[in-house]
């Protein structure tokens, strides 16, 4: 075989490629786009074609490793991890056949009628947050990209409204273990919050064993009524474990991501305005231009070949969307943010094939509904001057951690 170019400067959380990963990926591609990266023991995939490939693959490359620390934990966070969290791979880092069996009953549960049936609350809920905003500057993330989805979510798997905050610092955990590079100290304390997630997610299944109510879990766990296939106790707390951090965080960044890229167009906002045409193409273009989700992890079962060049079996491969949906072979102009993009849905930001994202629609519903009632209550919106976003160290989610925006002049929330 053939040896991998190894790419010794690339490092996903050093701070130049979290403050802005594009041009630094842009150089990658173009210089060795399969490559090996001491940084994080990885192959490093970026061309669109290459990335597909590896997507659309699932025997050779497994997705076993999706939720798998980037970095060996100390011994003492392995044992709490190890002891306390005893959920089963369910979808995300699943193979078929297992995968298979799992994601036919959830999107059963995960009907279409079920997502549409959310739109009036997420209207509701969206409005009512927008009308909250203060007088002045508002995080737009602390106001309303982070509960929208997060309450979204938590409906439609059935957690009270009460626990949110505490089910996002929680979640905020997660991301740090499972895709960053923590200190020791800080493995310890996160290992005991993804235990006790853990922990809520199985009691809040007993209970809706006990008293079922109109949502996901309980949709779930009586389709096991009368299907000896069902799905079990454990792999239902385990299908809740991995939504309630997916089905908000990825969003969460979704929506800030969209206002952030919207507000640093001219004139865009104001076009937005006078034509509601242009917000679906505003949402799949922040989809492809600014992802939130910009990289995942495979593993290879067996040697293969990734472009023109061979990697052995076991090599632990990151592919990076960030990188393919800027992928010029794919997209002309690919640094131009442009609403109407012809192929704005070619990009690859809910991956392909039997992983593809099983929250796209919502996803892409609730961005849709911020931006439509946004434009409708705020005449001149835009970015709070001197303030820069910061992003969480981490390889695989992107979005502020804050967006600060201001009205430009006189009221603009109505109020309605």
């Amino acid at each position: 075989m053939s040896s991998c170019p190894v790419d010794a400067g690339f490092d996903p959380l050093s701070a130049d490629y979290l403050r802005d990963p594009y041009p630094i990926l842009r150089a990658v591609r173009e210089r060795t786009p399969v490559c090996y990266a001491p940084s994080i023991d990885m192959w490093v995939v970026t061309r669109h074609a290459d990335v597909r490939s590896v997507f659309v693959d699932p025997e050779t490359f497994s997705a076993s490793i999706t939720q798998t620390p980037l970095f060996a934990m100390t011994e003492e966070a392995r044992e709490i991890l190890g002891h306390g969290l005893r959920q089963t791979p369910v979808l995300v880092n699943c193979d078929p056949p297992a995968h298979t069996r799992v994601r036919a009953r959830v999107s059963q549960a995960l009907s279409p009628r079920r997502v549409a049936a959310l739109e009036p609350s997420i209207r509701r809920r969206a409005a009512s947050l927008i009308d909250a905003f203060p007088e002045g500057r508002v995080d737009v993330v602390r106001a309303l990209s982070f509960p929208l989805p997060a309450l979204t979510i938590f409906d439609l798997i059935g957690f009270p409204e009460s626990d949110a905050e505490r089910i996002k610092a929680w979640c905020e955990t997660k991301l740090v273990v499972n895709w960053g590079r923590p200190p020791a100290e800080m493995q310890v304390a996160s290992a005991y919050a993804m235990v006790a997630f853990w922990e809520y997610c199985e009691r809040f299944v007993d209970r809706r064993r006990l008293h079922r109510a109109d949502d996901l879990t309980s949709e779930l766990l009586a389709q096991a009524d009368g299907d000896p296939d069902g799905l079990n106790p454990n792999e239902v707390a385990s299908v809740v474990f991995a939504f309630s951090f997916a089905g908000h965080e990825t969003t969460t960044n979704l929506i800030t991501n969209c206002l952030h890229q919207v507000l640093r167009q001219p004139g865009l906002w104001g076009r937005i305005r006078a034509d509601r045409s242009l917000v679906p193409g505003t949402v799949e273009e922040t989809l492809r231009h600014d992802s939130s989700v910009i990289a995942w992890r495979r593993i290879a079962t067996r040697d293969a070949r990734i472009g023109d060049v061979d990697v052995p079996r076991g090599a632990r491969i990151l592919v990076v969307m960030g990188a393919a949906n800027r992928d010029p072979a794919v997209f002309e102009d690919p640094d131009r943010f442009d609403p109407e993009r012809a192929n704005a849905r070619q990009h690859l930001s809910f991956g392909r094939s039997i992983h593809f994202c099983m929250g796209a629609s919502l996803a892409r519903l609730e961005a849709a509904i911020v931006l439509e009632l946004l434009t409708e209550r705020s005449a001149d919106l835009r970015l709070a001057p001197g303030d820069e976003p910061a992003f969480s160290a981490n390889v695989s989610f992107r979005g502020p951690s804050e967006l600060w925006l201001e009205r430009c002049s006189g009221p603009q929330f109505s109020g309605r």
